[in-house]
């Protein structure tokens, strides 16, 4: 692959690509509806890509912190930190006239606009571009879609993984190039629509410690036709070692994350989504496993694993290849 060097850029340079980009990242309490922003950080480059400044800040969610274990961010280090309507406005001022770009862009677009209409206020974005979508376009031979796949591919060093600053870092300097060989081949960009959110309904009740209270009444949805997993069953999850493409994975009662999220991201990173535990089942996720429920009792009686919710959200960021 060709990357096209300075000289070339500005003769050849799709007239209709955008003339800058604001690549973002931010560390969350969750997935969830009503989780919060912890952290967020913004390289602004120029029409090609070139970093112009960076910015960086903690935020103080107002509740527990969440997975700590991932963004390492505790109570202490956050409860100084400003609350988000105090960082809107320079914030906003690094996204202005911008198209925001993102790792699963979707996500970070839905995280900032909602904590905008919190405030009584909305980014300035217009578009976003996600750079999973700009890698299937350029058919790059990733392994998988994470982040640290992509950054290898462009050989970017991952200094501190899941740390905003650094990851909106690697990511810029992993665009760059992409953006670069897009243009060379003349790609349309993946650009996407942004809506800002017009009104937010605050959770009346705080969560409790450890707890992501994005669970509503009603909000039980029939399972989805989903294609048949292209790899075969492995067996069971083992514990201490990461899960394989090709389990079955099956999830019974509540959970934080919206279910039909999780069971998307159990189908991207090639597990097979059970819609009852067998013996054929590799893993059982539930975030109550007393319960008396048939998946439950089922998986005790098969000696099937599980794994809470929180759990298996780690598990997922380290999914192992299929063989062959």
């Amino acid at each position: 692959m060709t990357v096209l060097d300075d000289r070339t850029t500005a003769a050849m340079w799709p007239t209709a690509y955008p003339q800058g980009y604001a690549v973002v990242d931010v560390e969350t309490t969750g997935l969830a509806r009503d989780d919060r922003i912890v952290s967020a950080a913004v390289y602004r480059l120029d029409a090609q890509g070139n970093v112009e400044d960076h910015w960086y800040t903690l935020v103080n969610p107002e509740r527990d912190p969440g997975p700590v274990w991932i963004h390492g961010l505790t109570s202490d280090v956050l409860e100084g930190a400003p609350l988000f309507p105090e960082i809107a406005a320079e914030f906003a001022a690094r996204l202005d006239g911008r198209v925001l770009v993102a790792h699963n862009a979707m996500f970070d677009w839905q995280m900032i606009a909602r904590e905008y209409a919190r405030a009584e206020s909305a980014a300035p974005v217009r578009q976003r571009l996600c750079t999973i979508a700009l890698a299937k376009e350029l058919s790059l031979p990733l392994p998988n879609h994470k982040l640290e796949s992509l950054a290898a591919h462009f050989g970017v060093v991952q200094q501190r993984a899941h740390n905003a600053l650094d990851d909106a870092r690697v990511l810029a300097e992993a665009f760059r190039p992409s953006l670069h060989a897009a243009a060379e081949r003349n790609v349309r960009l993946p650009l996407l629509e942004c809506r800002p959110l017009t009104e937010w309904a605050s959770t009346p009740t705080q969560p409790r410690a450890g707890h992501q209270s994005s669970y509503r009444a009603g909000s039980w949805r029939p399972s989805r036709k989903r294609p048949s997993c292209p790899y075969p069953n492995p067996g069971r999850y083992e514990s201490d070692k990461p899960l394989k493409q090709g389990m079955r994975v099956a999830f019974s009662g509540d959970t934080s994350v919206d279910r039909e999220l999780l069971e998307d991201r159990t189908v991207e990173a090639g597990l097979h989504v059970a819609t009852s535990v067998s013996r054929l089942t590799s893993l059982l996720v539930t975030n109550d496993p007393d319960s008396a429920t048939s998946k439950t009792l089922k998986a005790r009686s098969f000696g099937t694993p599980v794994v809470d919710e929180a759990a298996y959200t780690q598990l997922l960021r380290d999914v192992t290849p299929a063989d062959g």
